[in-house]
């Protein structure tokens, strides 16, 4: 029985070793994880300026586009009076599909621009651009042979929201007569 007594007390024995980590190996550790966190940062601001973007402007920037076509298409291949810088679009007062305009965003003509706030809402159509926009639609309407119409539309984001190029979508439809 007494070998017995021996091992048990063997048992709950504590070695002489280190049992953790010192105050000092834990503040250099943090601030090797600190320099490591701070060397990565741009990387995140690059990410959440590029998911803002790319994600969620640019893709504004097409479904306001789309929105333009399909208000255009349902025009009348001879309409040439439709305001159609409103929505829904007025019975007089716009230029339909009369061929002109632009499909370039910086130079917008007149009857062929309308503007969008934050929210994608039409701003007042009128003279001069309104205070306020966020996005520019503009339309050009061109003729590219005998009873067929080409529509282009362009949306543009007022500004980007960090540094690069300001998202923007162009979409290309043709009509044709009598359709």
């Amino acid at each position: 029985m007494r070998g017995l007594g021996k091992t048990a007390g063997r048992l709950g024995a504590v070695s002489g070793g280190e049992a953790g980590l010192s105050l000092l190996e834990v503040v250099i550790a943090l601030g090797i994880l600190l320099v490591v966190s701070l060397g990565i940062l741009p990387l995140g601001l690059v990410a959440v300026s590029t998911t803002e973007n790319q994600g969620h402007l640019a893709a504004r920037t097409t479904e306001y586009s789309q929105d333009k076509m399909e208000q255009l298409l349902t025009l009348a291949y001879n309409d040439a009076v439709t305001d159609t810088r409103v929505f829904p679009s007025a019975a007089t007062g716009g230029t339909g599909l009369a061929v002109g305009g632009s499909a370039n965003p910086t130079a917008p003509v007149n009857g062929y621009a309308d503007y969008l706030d934050v929210n994608g809402n039409v701003l007042a159509a009128g003279a001069g651009v309104p205070a306020g926009w966020f996005y520019r639609r503009v339309w050009q309407i061109s003729s590219p042979s005998a009873n067929m119409k080409q529509i282009t539309v362009t949306t543009i984001v007022a500004h980007a929201y960090s540094v690069g190029r300001t998202p923007q979508s162009t979409l290309s439809a043709l009509k044709s007569f009598p359709f």
